[in-house]
Protein backbone atom coordinates (compact mmCIF):
# COMPACT_ATOMS: atom_id res chain seq x y z
CA UNK A 1 0.00 0.00 0.00
CA UNK A 2 1.48 3.47 -1.05
CA UNK A 3 2.41 5.59 2.16
CA UNK A 4 -0.29 8.55 2.81
CA UNK A 5 0.65 11.61 1.23
CA UNK A 6 3.14 10.04 -1.36
CA UNK A 7 2.70 10.51 -5.26
CA UNK A 8 1.99 7.08 -6.95
CA UNK A 9 3.66 8.42 -9.83
CA UNK A 10 7.32 9.44 -8.80
CA UNK A 11 9.70 7.06 -8.16
CA UNK A 12 10.83 6.16 -4.60
CA UNK A 13 13.33 8.44 -4.09
CA UNK A 14 13.50 10.47 -7.58
CA UNK A 15 14.85 13.72 -7.22
CA UNK A 16 15.72 13.86 -10.64
CA UNK A 17 13.96 16.98 -11.50
CA UNK A 18 15.77 19.03 -8.60
CA UNK A 19 18.85 17.61 -9.98
CA UNK A 20 18.35 18.56 -13.49
CA UNK A 21 17.01 22.43 -12.21
CA UNK A 22 20.62 22.96 -10.98
CA UNK A 23 21.41 26.38 -11.91
CA UNK A 24 18.42 27.47 -13.14
CA UNK A 25 15.94 30.35 -12.32
CA UNK A 26 13.18 27.94 -11.60
CA UNK A 27 14.92 25.83 -9.22
CA UNK A 28 12.71 26.91 -6.07
CA UNK A 29 9.65 25.76 -7.50
CA UNK A 30 11.27 22.61 -8.82
CA UNK A 31 12.61 21.63 -5.80
CA UNK A 32 9.13 22.17 -3.36
CA UNK A 33 7.79 20.25 -6.24
CA UNK A 34 9.84 17.68 -5.93
CA UNK A 35 9.49 17.97 -2.47
CA UNK A 36 5.82 17.73 -2.04
CA UNK A 37 5.67 14.81 -4.27
CA UNK A 38 7.84 12.53 -2.41
CA UNK A 39 7.35 13.90 0.99
CA UNK A 40 3.95 16.27 0.73
CA UNK A 41 6.80 18.71 2.07
CA UNK A 42 4.48 22.34 2.41
CA UNK A 43 7.33 24.89 2.56
CA UNK A 44 10.96 24.33 2.31
CA UNK A 45 13.67 27.09 3.38
CA UNK A 46 17.49 27.14 3.00
CA UNK A 47 20.19 29.20 4.64
CA UNK A 48 23.70 29.79 4.39
CA UNK A 49 25.84 29.79 7.88
CA UNK A 50 29.33 30.58 7.73
CA UNK A 51 31.78 29.78 10.83
CA UNK A 52 32.39 33.17 11.15
CA UNK A 53 28.57 34.00 12.29
CA UNK A 54 27.12 35.18 9.17
CA UNK A 55 23.76 33.58 8.06
CA UNK A 56 21.55 34.12 5.13
CA UNK A 57 18.15 33.16 3.78
CA UNK A 58 18.63 31.59 -0.06
CA UNK A 59 15.41 30.83 -0.66
CA UNK A 60 11.99 30.67 0.54
CA UNK A 61 9.54 28.10 -1.63
CA UNK A 62 5.88 26.75 -0.68
CA UNK A 63 3.16 27.43 1.48
CA UNK A 64 3.99 29.66 3.94
CA UNK A 65 2.58 33.12 3.69
CA UNK A 66 5.05 35.13 5.63
CA UNK A 67 8.00 33.05 5.02
CA UNK A 68 9.99 35.77 3.94
CA UNK A 69 9.68 37.17 7.01
CA UNK A 70 10.49 34.19 9.04
CA UNK A 71 13.82 33.85 6.31
CA UNK A 72 14.70 37.47 7.37
CA UNK A 73 14.39 37.22 11.52
CA UNK A 74 16.24 33.73 11.27
CA UNK A 75 18.98 35.23 9.31
CA UNK A 76 19.03 38.36 11.15
CA UNK A 77 19.41 37.26 14.77
CA UNK A 78 17.37 33.53 15.54
CA UNK A 79 19.89 31.26 14.06
CA UNK A 80 22.10 31.65 17.16
CA UNK A 81 19.62 30.47 19.44
CA UNK A 82 18.62 27.30 16.98
CA UNK A 83 18.88 24.13 18.72
CA UNK A 84 20.35 22.23 15.16
CA UNK A 85 23.47 24.77 15.20
CA UNK A 86 25.59 23.10 17.70
CA UNK A 87 24.86 19.43 15.50
CA UNK A 88 25.74 21.64 12.26
CA UNK A 89 28.65 23.23 13.54
CA UNK A 90 29.78 19.70 14.86
CA UNK A 91 29.23 18.07 11.38
CA UNK A 92 32.23 16.86 9.38
CA UNK A 93 32.58 19.02 6.18
CA UNK A 94 30.71 17.16 2.98
CA UNK A 95 28.52 14.97 4.78
CA UNK A 96 25.07 15.21 4.76
CA UNK A 97 23.94 15.73 8.40
CA UNK A 98 20.55 14.79 9.45
CA UNK A 99 19.33 16.87 12.38
CA UNK A 100 17.20 15.68 15.08
CA UNK A 101 13.49 15.48 14.82
CA UNK A 102 11.42 17.93 15.66
CA UNK A 103 9.83 19.13 19.10
CA UNK A 104 8.25 22.10 20.13
CA UNK A 105 10.07 22.08 23.94
CA UNK A 106 13.77 22.08 21.68
CA UNK A 107 12.84 25.56 21.08
CA UNK A 108 12.98 28.99 23.20
CA UNK A 109 9.74 30.58 23.99
CA UNK A 110 10.02 33.69 21.62
CA UNK A 111 11.26 31.36 19.10
CA UNK A 112 7.94 29.30 19.18
CA UNK A 113 5.45 32.25 18.88
CA UNK A 114 7.44 33.62 15.84
CA UNK A 115 8.27 30.54 14.00
CA UNK A 116 5.92 28.15 14.75
CA UNK A 117 2.79 29.25 16.58
CA UNK A 118 2.50 32.57 14.15
CA UNK A 119 3.40 30.93 11.61
CA UNK A 120 1.28 27.37 11.94
CA UNK A 121 3.75 25.35 11.28
CA UNK A 122 3.07 22.49 13.24
CA UNK A 123 6.36 19.85 12.06
CA UNK A 124 9.64 20.12 10.35
CA UNK A 125 12.63 18.03 9.54
CA UNK A 126 16.19 19.29 8.53
CA UNK A 127 19.35 18.47 6.92
CA UNK A 128 22.49 20.33 6.30
CA UNK A 129 25.90 20.49 4.09
CA UNK A 130 29.03 21.95 4.23
CA UNK A 131 31.03 23.14 1.63
CA UNK A 132 34.78 24.45 2.68
CA UNK A 133 33.57 27.25 5.40
CA UNK A 134 29.39 27.59 4.20
CA UNK A 135 27.23 25.31 5.91
CA UNK A 136 23.68 24.87 3.56
CA UNK A 137 20.83 24.53 6.05
CA UNK A 138 17.63 22.77 4.43
CA UNK A 139 14.80 23.13 6.33
CA UNK A 140 11.04 21.53 5.12
CA UNK A 141 8.34 22.20 7.19
CA UNK A 142 4.62 21.37 6.73
CA UNK A 143 1.86 23.43 8.27
CA UNK A 144 -1.57 22.87 10.54
CA UNK A 145 -3.32 22.25 7.47
CA UNK A 146 -1.37 19.32 6.61
CA UNK A 147 -0.63 17.72 9.68
CA UNK A 148 2.61 16.47 11.11
CA UNK A 149 5.29 14.24 8.63
CA UNK A 150 3.60 10.47 8.85
CA UNK A 151 6.73 7.89 9.70
CA UNK A 152 7.13 6.81 6.38
CA UNK A 153 7.05 11.08 4.77
CA UNK A 154 10.11 11.40 7.68
CA UNK A 155 11.78 8.34 6.42
CA UNK A 156 11.80 9.13 2.78
CA UNK A 157 13.03 12.69 3.90
CA UNK A 158 16.09 11.09 5.29
CA UNK A 159 16.47 8.73 2.25
CA UNK A 160 16.48 11.94 -0.35
CA UNK A 161 18.08 14.34 2.31
CA UNK A 162 21.46 13.83 0.80
CA UNK A 163 20.83 14.01 -3.29
CA UNK A 164 18.48 17.48 -2.06
CA UNK A 165 21.29 18.63 0.03
CA UNK A 166 24.11 17.95 -2.31
CA UNK A 167 21.81 19.82 -5.26
CA UNK A 168 20.83 22.74 -3.07
CA UNK A 169 24.51 23.48 -2.49
CA UNK A 170 25.34 22.93 -5.99
CA UNK A 171 22.46 25.37 -7.22
CA UNK A 172 23.91 28.64 -5.14
CA UNK A 173 27.56 27.89 -5.84
CA UNK A 174 26.63 27.71 -9.54
CA UNK A 175 24.75 30.58 -9.23
CA UNK A 176 27.95 32.40 -7.37
CA UNK A 177 30.06 31.95 -9.94
CA UNK A 178 27.82 31.64 -13.10
CA UNK A 179 29.17 34.52 -15.79
CA UNK A 180 26.11 36.68 -15.71
CA UNK A 181 25.71 36.86 -11.86
CA UNK A 182 28.89 37.39 -11.45
CA UNK A 183 28.91 40.17 -14.10
CA UNK A 184 26.38 41.91 -12.68
CA UNK A 185 27.22 41.48 -9.22
CA UNK A 186 30.62 43.20 -9.76
CA UNK A 187 28.94 46.02 -12.15
CA UNK A 188 26.61 46.91 -9.63
CA UNK A 189 27.19 45.51 -5.51
CA UNK A 190 29.24 47.00 -3.19
CA UNK A 191 31.69 46.12 -1.78
CA UNK A 192 32.84 44.42 -4.95
CA UNK A 193 31.54 47.29 -7.63
CA UNK A 194 34.10 49.38 -5.54
CA UNK A 195 37.18 47.25 -7.11
CA UNK A 196 39.42 48.53 -9.91
CA UNK A 197 38.13 46.69 -13.06
CA UNK A 198 41.39 44.25 -13.20
CA UNK A 199 40.82 43.31 -9.70
CA UNK A 200 37.43 42.54 -11.07
CA UNK A 201 38.65 40.54 -13.70
CA UNK A 202 40.94 38.40 -10.96
CA UNK A 203 38.11 37.97 -8.71
CA UNK A 204 36.09 37.00 -10.90
CA UNK A 205 38.02 34.44 -12.76
CA UNK A 206 39.20 33.08 -8.70
CA UNK A 207 35.45 32.62 -8.33
CA UNK A 208 35.10 30.13 -10.99
CA UNK A 209 37.89 28.30 -10.41
CA UNK A 210 40.69 29.25 -12.49
CA UNK A 211 44.33 28.72 -11.23
CA UNK A 212 46.80 31.68 -11.19
CA UNK A 213 48.53 30.30 -13.44
CA UNK A 214 45.18 29.85 -16.05
CA UNK A 215 44.19 33.87 -14.89
CA UNK A 216 47.59 35.03 -15.59
CA UNK A 217 47.39 33.28 -19.31
CA UNK A 218 43.62 34.45 -19.97
CA UNK A 219 44.97 38.28 -18.77
CA UNK A 220 47.78 38.25 -20.41
CA UNK A 221 49.74 39.12 -17.41
CA UNK A 222 52.35 37.78 -15.12
CA UNK A 223 51.20 35.20 -12.56
CA UNK A 224 53.00 38.18 -9.64
CA UNK A 225 50.68 40.71 -11.40
CA UNK A 226 48.03 38.27 -10.54
CA UNK A 227 49.13 37.46 -6.88
CA UNK A 228 49.40 41.11 -6.48
CA UNK A 229 45.79 42.15 -8.15
CA UNK A 230 44.84 39.11 -5.40
CA UNK A 231 46.30 40.53 -2.73
CA UNK A 232 44.63 44.39 -3.15
CA UNK A 233 41.01 42.88 -4.11
CA UNK A 234 41.08 41.25 -0.94
CA UNK A 235 42.64 43.76 0.99
CA UNK A 236 39.86 46.08 -0.31
CA UNK A 237 36.76 43.63 0.65
CA UNK A 238 38.74 42.67 4.18
CA UNK A 239 39.19 39.23 3.61
CA UNK A 240 41.94 36.34 3.13
CA UNK A 241 40.74 33.59 1.57
CA UNK A 242 38.76 32.46 -1.63
CA UNK A 243 36.01 30.79 0.71
CA UNK A 244 35.28 34.06 1.87
CA UNK A 245 35.15 35.62 -1.44
CA UNK A 246 32.86 33.40 -1.98
CA UNK A 247 30.85 33.82 1.33
CA UNK A 248 30.49 37.76 0.05
CA UNK A 249 28.93 36.63 -3.37
CA UNK A 250 26.44 34.36 -1.64
CA UNK A 251 25.34 36.94 0.66
CA UNK A 252 24.69 39.84 -2.47
CA UNK A 253 22.64 36.90 -4.23
CA UNK A 254 20.83 36.02 -1.07
CA UNK A 255 19.31 39.42 -1.26
CA UNK A 256 19.03 39.44 -5.17
CA UNK A 257 16.50 38.70 -6.97
CA UNK A 258 17.19 34.74 -6.64
CA UNK A 259 16.26 34.86 -3.16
Amino acid sequence: MRPHGMASNVAAGDVTPAVLAIGRPDFPEVLIDTLRRQAAVGHCMVFSLSRAGAAHCLLDAGNIPIGADLGAAYAGQFHESDPNRDAMFEGEGGASIMLPAFAPRMYGARYRKIFFQDSGIVDKCATAIWVDDTCFYVNFYRIAAQGRFSDAQRERLRAIAPAIGASVARHFQRSATSDQSLATLFATRVPLADLTPREQEVCRRILSGFSSEAISQALGISVHSTLTYRKRAYGRLGISSQSELFAIVLRLLAGSSLN
